[in-house]
């Protein structure tokens, strides 16, 4: 009696069930596997360790358990006998279901009892295993029928094959295989949704070039980890042309719209199709609203219904007074909406309100904006009211294109149309349209503005001036326009000094203000600062907004004039005090841009980070300008350290993103940090290229700003051995210097003095003298310790550029020192200075100054024997680590001992 080895040729399948072997086929997808390492790493495991039987993996629909399975059969190779067995819902109430195609090639005389039915199947797959270890894939989405499970676990426990078995949860095995877990000779891989950087992986994975952060951000949240999902939203985002590549990064053309997006509306109809009416009801309310308070929910609908679909996983309610509830998994509200007719829309608004139109003063901004939207959705009518809140809520969120289609509703003769006026500029301005901008204010008319009262008057020559900043053309005039509104102000009041809270009192503060601001944007800020301590003092001014803004100014304030310290303990003073000050429009946005400012020029990169974390909205995948301006943000803080490598990923992504949105100067920003980046690297083409890029963009930039990017593009210039970017950086010094502008002077001019003279030097010493904090007192000691050829005065300024982690800085002082302690014959300093470079060449690869004695970095090879030499190994046992022989272990020691300045094993300790 034979048993033939298995093939597909003989009889059909029951359509539940399915039966094939991947390794001798195509492995299939594993795209959600790079996510997985550990995860395959537990399942490899448990499939090579000799006392086990197999592994169970675990998890909801979509999370890769399947393509995992895959994975874990590929990974043992062509060696191994690989069957997958498969059982559908039927499979419960179907003898031998699963098993049903191995069953139909037993010859009849196995037929005869069940036992008789399980030896035969047994020696069958040991007959199509040929001696080879055997791994069966069980796949189930249901239950199996006990006559499958018992053949099973007769081939497990006799060692015939070792099993994979899949399934949504434990309970949906035979209560056989929960013994075997609870036994430990089954292992269980419980897999979950993916954390945000497992779907960064993914996504590497699926599209292969880089991909923003933004993209990340967004597709993580709208479906929330789920691989399934994101594979599923990435196809329709391809095919929809709103995936794009830009300059080699996968970003994101537009909001992500999902209507006619048939993958994911195919997943979605599944699961509607399993809810009931009440259920499905809500989903429509939620998939409208976005987000519906749980009292007015629950009036609706029930508490009941609302409980069962927070406990089916399909609700998620915050922790906020008013207790938001929305649905759980974005991405099908998102479908879920493309579904509802116009009127069915304007039904459920209907139930919703009750005949009550909400108020905009109650509201938040995204709850604002999710109303605005729901009604812009159902064809409805928005208030002027509600319209201007809109617009306002939009341009606080960074949504410009939302503000301006809010803002378009309001209809000229509208009480509400100047202040729409307004949002339509800000919103402009932030699209880098500051024309278009200037032709929205333009626009009003003389007796509009005379009709105006003082305070949105004062609001609307403000945003002129602001706008009128960025155009070069137009810059000076402002002084005059805010001459005319001051004599505005004076003429409606006919008092010189009207008292705050009136309403003269606010209109002549954010005059005021704009004064201020315009000051700043031209770089007055040492003759600035009297007048901001003035009127940033509470016993002076107890407009909380207008003192707020002039507090933040004397911040950016300081910290340029040399006064570093003084403008640290203002920011520290001004964090505690924005929460009380969370009503003034723009606040909070205008302390964190102007703290990193401040951050930054007082060495403190590695804090500037702390004010760059992820956006936090009701709404999170809106136009990614948030994650770009992060992502620059934290670009800039990484080459101001010197760390171009670090910083390179996070600018060309954010660069990709701005190139498709522009946003006021954030472009040239770019452009300038990734130049330097690609500099630090010695990347000398790829830098060229992005100043090329630079200089294409014209300035409109405030002077704090250009000024940073000046910086940047000239060190990227000086990076690059170009004298005119040295000449250029010590002429912005000189001038920077004259206006007592102490920090931006120092921070050139040691930029520029990397080979500078001792006059230079001189120099340099004397604008530390002016300065405070860490970062003055490394460019004193640099200069004094240049100017001397003193080793440890420059080993002291590389210690305190190390508790900076300005890395950059660091290897010159190094370098210098090692030079000059050689010349003195001072070995210890030299080896110090030597053995730091050697560990600075891991984040610096293109070292500001290489000594000139001649003597290179360690290279990794004479790193690794120095370390295992260090801790005691010997020559012999070095060798056998590294694979190579005692004669190579040697010639690399005597390469080290002679950089390093040491003849010792023991001096090698601590200096790699």
């Amino acid at each position: 009696m034979s048993i033939e080895p298995l093939s597909w040729g003989r009889g059909p399948a029951p359509l539940d069930v399915g039966l094939r072997t991947p390794a001798q086929g195509s492995p299939g997808p594993q795209w959600s596997v790079p996510a997985r390492s550990a995860n395959l790493e537990t399942v490899r495991t448990a499939l090579t360790a000799e006392n086990s039987l197999g592994v169970v993996i675990t998890g909801g629909r979509g999370v890769g358990k399947s393509s995992l399975a895959r994975a874990a059969v590929t990974d043992l190779g062509p060696d191994v006998w690989s069957l997958q067995l498969r059982s559908g819902p039927a499979g419960s109430t179907t003898p031998y279901g699963c098993l049903s195609f191995l069953l139909a090639r037993l010859p009849q005389a196995y037929m005869g009892s069940p036992t008789a039915i399980l030896r035969g199947i047994t020696s069958l797959i040991r007959s199509d295993a040929a001696g080879r270890p055997c791994v069966i894939t069980l796949d189930t989405s249901g239950t199996i029928d006990d006559l499958s499970a018992g053949v099973l676990l007769n081939v497990l426990l006799t060692g015939t094959a070792k099993i994979i078995a899949v399934a949504p949860k434990i309970s949906d095995l035979p209560a056989d295989f929960h013994w075997l877990l609870t036994d430990r000779r089954l292992t269980e891989v419980r897999l979950s949704n993916l954390n945000e950087l497992q779907t960064r992986q993914v996504l590497l994975s699926l599209l292969g070039h880089r991909v923003s952060a933004s993209l990340v951000t967004t597709y993580h949240q709208m479906v929330g980890g789920n691989p399934l999902l994101l594979k599923a939203l990435v196809t329709e985002q391809q095919l929809s042309g709103n995936l794009v590549l830009s300059d080699s990064v996968w970003t994101l053309r537009d909001k992500v719209v999902l209507d006619g997006a048939a993958s994911l509306d195919d997943i979605v109809r599944s699961r509607w199709s399993r809810e009931t009416a009440e259920t499905r009801e809500v989903i429509e309310m939620l998939s409208c609203a976005r987000s519906v308070e749980l009292s007015r929910l629950t009036s609706i609908y029930g508490a009941d219904v609302v409980a069962d679909m927070e406990d089916g996983g399909l609700l998620e309610i915050d922790n906020s007074d008013h207790r938001w509830v929305s649905l759980r998994e974005k991405y099908i509200g998102d479908v879920v909406r493309t579904w509802l007719s116009i009127a069915r829309r304007r039904e459920l608004r209907a139930v919703l309100l009750g005949g009550v139109e909400p108020d905009p003063a109650g509201m938040t901004v995204e709850e604002l904006m999710a109303f605005a939207a729901w009604t812009h959705e159902c064809e409805a009518e928005l208030s002027p009211a509600l319209a201007l809140s809109a617009a306002e809520a939009a341009v606080q969120l960074f949504d410009p294109r939302f503000a301006l289609t809010y803002g378009e509703l309001l209809r000229r003769g509208d009480r509400e149309w100047v202040p729409a006026q307004r949002q339509r500029a800000a919103a402009y301005l932030q699209l880098d349209m500051p024309d278009q901008a200037l032709a929205a204010l333009e626009d009003i008319s003389q007796p509009e503005l005379d009709a105006l009262d003082l305070e949105e008057y004062a609001q609307v020559a403000a945003a002129r001036a602001k706008v009128m900043m960025g155009l070069p053309e137009h810059a000076d005039k402002v002084p005059s326009l805010l001459d005319d509104a001051r004599e505005r102000l004076l003429a409606g009041t006919g008092a010189e000094r009207p008292s705050w809270p009136e309403p003269a009192a606010v209109a002549a503060n954010r005059v005021a203000l704009s004064a201020f601001e315009y000051r700043a944007f031209m770089g007055d800020y040492a003759e600035l600062i009297p007048e901001l301590v003035a009127a940033a003092d509470p016993e002076l001014n107890p407009d909380t907004g207008y003192r707020m803004h002039a507090a933040i100014l004397l911040m950016t304030a300081l910290v340029l004039t040399g006064r570093e310290m003084d403008a640290l303990g203002l920011m520290r003073q001004l964090g505690g005090q924005i929460s009380d000050a969370s009503h003034v429009v723009g606040l909070r946005e205008q302390y964190t841009k102007e703290s990193y400012m401040v951050l930054l020029l007082a060495g403190q990169w590695r804090r500037c980070l702390d004010f760059l974390g992820p956006q936090t909205t009701d709404e999170p995948y809106r136009l990614p300008y948030g994650t770009a301006s992060s992502e620059l943000g934290a670009g800039i803080a990484y080459v101001f350290a010197g760390r171009g490598a670090a910083a390179l990923d996070l600018l060309i992504s954010a660069g990709a993103q701005l190139e498709l949105h522009p946003v006021q100067t954030t472009l040239r920003y770019t452009y300038a940090a990734t130049a330097l980046a690609y500099a630090q690297t010695g990347n000398a083409p790829q830098a060229r290229k992005y100043l090329g890029k630079l200089q294409r963009i014209p300035a409109a930039a405030g002077f704090a700003d250009e000024s940073i990017i000046r910086f940047c593009a000239l060190t990227a210039g000086r990076w690059l051995n170009d004298a005119d970017s040295v000449a250029r950086l010590k002429e912005s010094a000189r001038q920077n210097l004259a206006a007592g502008l102490y920090t931006l002077a120092g921070v050139e001019l040691l930029a520029a003095t990397v080979n500078g003279s001792d006059a230079d030097f001189r120099l340099l010493e004397d604008i530390a003298g002016r300065r405070q904090g860490p970062l003055a007192e490394v460019s004193r000691l640099i200069a004094l310790g240049s100017r001397t050829k003193d080793a440890k005065t420059l080993l002291a300024g590389g210690e305190l550029a190390a508790t900076l982690e300005l890395d950059a800085v660091e290897a010159r002082c190094m370098a210098l020192a090692v030079d000059f302690a050689r010349q003195d014959g001072d070995s210890i300093s030299a080896r110090t200075a030597q053995a730091r470079l050697d560990i600075l060449a891991t984040t610096v690869a293109n070292l500001p100054i290489v000594p000139s004695s001649g003597s290179p970095l360690l290279t990794s090879r004479e790193r690794q024997i120095a370390r295992l030499a260090g801790r005691g190994a010997s020559n012999r046992d070095i060798a056998l680590e590294m694979g190579v022989s005692v004669r190579t272990v040697e010639g690399h020691l005597y390469q080290v001992f002679t950089k390093l300045g040491v003849t010792s094993r023991g001096d090698l300790t601590g200096l790699v």
